[in-house]
């Protein structure tokens, strides 16, 4: 998601911030902006879309000075808007901050802002930072040089950081410190670019990787100060800490991966950060009318609810049959999950009682589009679970429950389809909290084991290398057979769809126990067989299932849950994952799947991000 891009130096700012904000284009942006610092004089330029319209603004108004900010803006708190844009500024239009991540404690900032006096121009949460800081220089002396205007900066932001929560990557100019930029971060990427006369500041490498491949990156609870001539580093104490520089060895193509062969694995990895990000503030407490405030869904509506359509396409639909599950089983409402494509035809019950969840990464897929316009028009309201802000399914829908993935450039989908699973879960949770079908111990369980995910899936990356060794054995296979029951049929099938479309391997998910109606045909000694068996109230069942394809001579891979010894002699490949509740565990179980995809795809030489006659978004039917 968004991009930040500052440059401090001898050249004209504005070129390079424009060629910077260019190069993070592959992040995704619906506005972009950018501010100079010239003589104790800040300017601002904001355009909504994309950057051929600001450049046209700058064009017909020339931004002159050798120090600024600019950013790409990818909306998150109020909707895509010139007023929204970044660079942000304080009262008297003197100081100029970008902003990406999430200030979770905007409101109440705002609220007490407002009461000294600040005016707000924007509904977002970056605006309540400009001013913030605008507050914390009034308590502290004038500078007389430009130098003590740097430290008093600098103090001024390090107060205001410290009365944050959430994350963020901030950058800071002020009209008073030409050729000064302060930064900040904690848990958004912030990395600084080392020149000679001039350093960068940029949310990833390939903003300024043409002009310095020098870098520091920054790590949580760091500031950074800047100017031409040098970029001094301090703790959130204020204390000035060292930091060594990195030699960027990456040509600009492969700098956008961060260094990662393709963009799968990058984003594969990335996920312990994609549910950080689809979890953040949306848990506790856990009956304040979390869903009103996060995507707009009053729970008066939801009592009215007599049943939940989930609609969506490819690996959307297998996240839609997961939030059936889970809505069934705790909220307590009837759910269908159903393919968008076959939804519009079957000439679906719909009424003013029916919730219709649009499940979709783009927001522009044609099919859950037309499923979605098809249930209003049947009286009923719609919830979009998406990635793209401002997307045409969002802008059709009543309710948005936003993932916050950032963009995804695999066409295979990895980590937008884990946000799609935890903001179901989001959803299942509170919709249970607030029609009182879970009782409060359970509620907190839940929401406390979500919280732990992150950590859960850097556990289950740790499997990589297993992963590859087992990739090494399977790769030549040209089928592959997946099973799963419950809320892991969903997982298999999302498995074999992972393999087939990347590596070109036949592969199927099932039911595990449907493999007597039929796939037990399909099953010889040649056929490899992944069996996902962790926990759960039917492992018994899942086991049984394992010994049917195991008398017939498969290749048994199967998931299990460490320290589970009752698959010891039955399977030929065991990989153990952290204990996780039967909620949760297909947001576990799909990561080692994910990369057996990836490693295979890899191995026989496909292309693995683009693969052959597939596209990212599905626009047309």
């Amino acid at each position: 998601m968004c991009g930040i891009i500052g440059y401090t130096g001898t050249k004209e700012a504005t070129p390079m911030l424009l060629e910077g904000l260019r190069r993070l284009e592959y992040r995704g942006y619906d506005s972009a902006g950018v501010a100079i610092v010239q003589e104790k004089t800040l300017s601002l330029v904001r355009s909504l879309g994309k950057l051929q319209g600001l450049e046209a603004k700058i064009l017909r108004a020339p931004l002159r000075g050798s120090t600024g900010l600019g950013h790409t803006r990818w909306a998150t708190h109020g909707k895509p808007s010139e007023n929204n844009a970044h660079p942000h500024v304080d009262c008297g239009g003197a100081l100029a901050v970008v902003h990406n991540g999430i200030i979770e404690n905007h409101g109440s900032l705002k609220a007490r802002l407002a009461g000294c006096g600040h005016g707000f121009n924007s509904q977002t949460d970056t605006e309540v930072v400009a001013h913030l800081i605008e507050e914390e220089l009034k308590g502290l002396p004038s500078p007389d040089s430009p130098a003590k205007a740097s430290e008093t900066l600098l103090q001024a932001l390090r107060q205001a950081v410290a009365q944050l929560d959430g994350a963020f990557a901030l950058a800071v100019i002020w009209s008073q410190a030409p050729g000064c930029i302060a930064a900040a971060k904690s848990a958004s990427p912030l990395v600084v670019g080392l020149g000679e006369g001039e350093n960068f500041l940029a949310s990833d490498v390939p903003a300024f990787l043409r002009y310095t491949r020098r870098v520091a990156f920054l790590d949580d609870g760091e500031l950074a100060l800047m100017t031409p001539s040098s970029c001094l580093f301090f703790g959130s104490d204020g204390a000035p800490i060292e930091k060594i520089a990195t030699a960027i060895g990456w040509d600009h193509a492969v700098a956008e991966k961060a260094g990662f062969p393709h963009f799968m694995l990058k984003e594969t990895l990335e996920q312990p950060r994609t549910v950080e990000n689809t979890l953040r503030g949306r848990l506790f407490p856990l009956d304040d009318g979390i869903l009103l405030r996060e995507a707009g869904l009053p729970n008066e509506l939801l009592r009215q609810v007599s049943r939940i359509h989930l609609v969506a396409c490819g690996t959307a639909y297998h996240a839609a049959i997961v939030g059936k599950y889970l809505l069934e089983r705790h909220a307590r409402i009837p759910a269908q999950a159903e393919t968008a494509s076959e939804y519009r035809y079957r000439d679906p019950l719909i009424d003013a009682n029916t919730l219709v969840v649009a499940v979709s990464q783009s927001g522009e897929t044609a099919d859950t589009l037309a499923a979605a316009q098809l249930a209003r028009r049947h009286g009923a309201k719609v919830l979009s679970v998406c990635n793209s802000v401002g997307s045409t399914l969002t802008r059709c829908s009543d309710y948005n429950l936003y993932t916050h993935c950032g963009p995804e450039c695999g066409v295979a989908s990895t980590k937008a389809f884990i946000g799609q699973l935890v903001a179901l879960n989001i959803l299942a949770l509170h919709a249970a909290v607030a029609l009182g079908r879970l009782r409060e111990g359970d509620a907190l369980a839940w929401a406390t084991e979500l919280k732990r995910l992150p950590s859960l899936i850097e556990e289950a990356l740790k499997l990589d290398s297993h992963v590859l060794e087992i990739a090494k054995l399977f790769w030549k296979a040209e089928h592959f057979i997946y099973i799963g029951r419950t809320l892991n049929y969903p997982t298999a099938i999302e498995g074999a769809l992972k393999l087939k479309e990347i590596s070109y391997i036949h592969a199927e998910g099932y039911p595990a126990g449907e493999m007597k109606h039929g796939p037990l045909a399909l099953i010889d000694e040649n056929m490899p067989v992944l069996a996902i068996a962790t926990q759960s109230k039917v492992f018994d069942k899942i086991v049984s299932n394992i010994e049917e394809a195991r008398a017939r001579g498969a290749r048994l891979i199967s998931l299990a849950t460490r320290g589970e010894r009752r698959l010891e002699g039955k399977v030929d490949h065991l990989l153990e994952l952290p204990y996780v509740s039967e909620n949760l565990s297909p947001i576990v179980n799909i990561i080692p799947l994910q990369l057996l995809a990836y490693h295979i795809a890899n191995l026989r030489g496909c292309d693995v991000d683009q693969p052959r006659n597939l596209a990212k978004s599905v626009t047309v039917e």
